[in-house]
């Protein structure tokens, strides 16, 4: 409501500008016009133009915001638009058209509690043809582990979505238990509806973040202090900015000293869902195939077959599969039973040295309390959705 209103309040401002103007062009054709009179009629009429033209440009750009670059503009719209970044450099001839995005919408019953059983085993079937020139060539297509749709590697070097390095990343990891996520799935913005994704903006553009840029251990503290102040009207405490330096870690895993824009994104997306949506309608984003990993999860949890887990368990689960793929499982063989209880010495629980994520044992409260398969899925809902991205980072740092 306050953008608007800052925007009605820019868009009346031209027009009194407008008017003043008009005013003042019909006064010096009624007035006998001298050297001096023309000169400072002329200096004024400059000012008063200049001012409208200001406000027009005020009134496009947004509410109280300094004049911005044609680059900056062009990240905004990308930004809003849901695409990701298009470097200069970067030769569309011979390209196919990018696809146009189009925000999802919340409907009447997303709130209600969706139907997902855990006896109930889906049927996990990927599209036959591809999705950018819907031609089938059997073995040559790369799924997506996320949705249903499926590549030609291809295509997708012509579509742009492909360059460098991640087309050896597609190529190797796709049909293993790893796997890859689509240009659509890659993005967690593209989850925000038109309503969200403007919220989002006003908090980056008030905060002062550049799009498509990197941003700091100190642009990033700061961009999170500023947040808590504008929403609490208080200054945030020091376990809040511990934790917020614990999180830029898992968006650094490569401690570059920065997090790229993309993954900032991310994060920042995840984090705006789990405020502005219920749980339940959390749950409706997950896909067959995520809601039947989860299941082998849980089902792996559940070593007496009782329908429950310890919340010890359950956060072991969000500190592995849930938060991200790991990148050493590329063998079809390896189980995606490893989400259970994992030895310290076994494959998929080898990480970085230096990452700050530690699988703390579990206290006598958590071995006391039991979680059922609903409310696995509602406490572990967020993470599952952040381990759709490519990217190595952890965009929803658990908890500990």
């Amino acid at each position: 409501m306050g953008v608007l209103m800052s925007r009605r309040q820019t868009v009346e401002r031209v027009q009194k500008v407008s008017l003043a103007v008009s005013a003042f062009k019909d006064g010096l054709r009624e007035q006998p016009s001298t050297r001096r009179r023309a000169e400072a009629g002329t200096a004024r009429q400059g000012t008063l133009e200049q001012e409208v033209q200001e406000g027009e440009e005020e009134a496009s750009a947004g509410p109280s915001q300094p004049e911005e670059s044609s680059a900056s503009k062009a990240a905004w719209e990308r930004l809003r638009d849901g695409r990701g970044v298009e470097p200069e450099e970067f030769d569309r001839a011979n390209r196919f058209t990018p696809p146009a995005f189009i925000r999802p919408k919340r409907e009447l019953h997303d709130d209600e509690p969706p139907d997902i059983s855990l006896e109930q085993r889906e049927q996990i079937l990927n599209d036959e043809m591809c999705e950018i020139c819907e031609v089938w060539t059997a073995e040559s297509l790369f799924p997506c582990r996320i949705c249903p749709r499926v590549y030609h590697d291809g295509c997708l070097r012509r579509m742009g979505y492909l360059q460098k390095d991640s087309a050896v990343e597609v190529t190797e990891t796709a049909h293993t238990e790893t796997g890859w996520s689509c240009y659509y799935c890659d993005n967690l913005n593209l989850l925000l509806t038109e309503e969200e994704m403007y919220s989002l903006m006003e908090t980056l553009k008030n905060c002062k973040i550049i799009p498509e840029s990197c941003l700091t251990l100190d642009d990033f503290l700061h961009y999170k202090h500023q947040v808590h102040k504008q929403q609490f009207e208080r200054t945030m405490p020091e376990a809040q900015e511990e934790q917020a330096a614990l999180q830029f870690n898992a968006l650094d895993p490569d401690k570059k000293g920065h997090i790229e824009w993309q993954d900032f994104l991310s994060h920042e997306s995840i984090q705006l869902l789990q405020k502005i949506r219920p749980q339940n309608a959390l749950l409706r984003l997950l896909t067959p195939k995520e809601r039947e990993r989860a299941r082998t999860a849980f089902l792996a949890l559940d070593q007496d077959n009782d329908g429950f887990i310890g919340e010890g368990e359950c956060r072991q689960a969000r500190h592995t599969w849930f938060r991200k793929h790991q990148k050493e499982m590329l063998s079809c063989n390896v189980s995606i039973s490893h989400v259970g209880p994992i030895s310290e010495g076994s494959p998929a629980s080898s990480r970085n040295s230096k990452s700050p994520e530690k699988i703390l044992p579990a206290t006598k409260q958590e071995e006391t309390r039991s979680i059922d398969w609903a409310g696995f899925l509602r406490e572990n809902v967020a993470y599952i959705l952040a381990a759709r991205p490519n990217s190595a980072a952890l965009h929803l740092q658990p908890l500990a």
